[in-house]
């Protein structure tokens, strides 16, 4: 198992409790919080001690918290860009404000992204799919390269020519 599934195997087994602390901070540093701070530590540092691969801190936080957020259940290669291009509203306006939002996501940056991730994460999960929480995670870790964004570009239109939308 790869660190990142690692991590994600453990973060989808907190209980409900922690997934609710998590999801108190929202929009939130890591350093905002001694809660937050110790259940996440609990989370990821024990991996990190193992595994130096293991999920950077910044993007392990961010995916700790949105899944607290939003906990869709994990499936290989459904990745998340795929999925919101399933999600896209057949006909106008929806379908254009909903491209739009996604074309939003891709140019911010790792450090504003939370919110971004939200709204997609409510799109798949009011559609009943799934997402690679792994894939998503290792995604991230590299964000500031612009070959990620374009992946995810591709996969949400290759899924709305083949008009796979929900």
């Amino acid at each position: 198992m790869t660190p990142t599934e690692q991590y994600i195997h453990v973060l989808t087994r907190v209980d409900v409790g922690d997934l609710g602390l998590l999801r108190t901070h929202a929009g939130q540093a890591l350093d905002e919080s001694v809660d937050g701070f110790d259940l996440f530590a609990g989370l990821w540092w024990p991996l990190r001690q193992k595994n130096e691969r293991a999920p950077r801190r910044e993007v392990a936080w961010l995916i700790a918290k949105v899944y607290a957020f939003c906990p869709i259940p994990h499936s290989d290669s459904d990745f998340l860009a795929r999925q919101l291009g399933r999600c896209q509203p057949n006909r106008e306006p929806g379908k254009g404000r909903h491209q739009k939002r996604f074309d939003r996501m891709l140019f911010l940056p790792l450090g504003r992204i939370e919110h971004a991730l939200q709204w997609a994460l409510r799109c798949v999960a009011s559609n009943r799919l799934t997402i690679d929480w792994v894939n998503l995670t290792d995604d991230l870790a590299i964000w500031e390269r612009e070959a990620i964004r374009l992946k995810w570009a591709q996969q949400f239109l290759q899924t709305n020519e083949r008009n796979e939308t929900c």
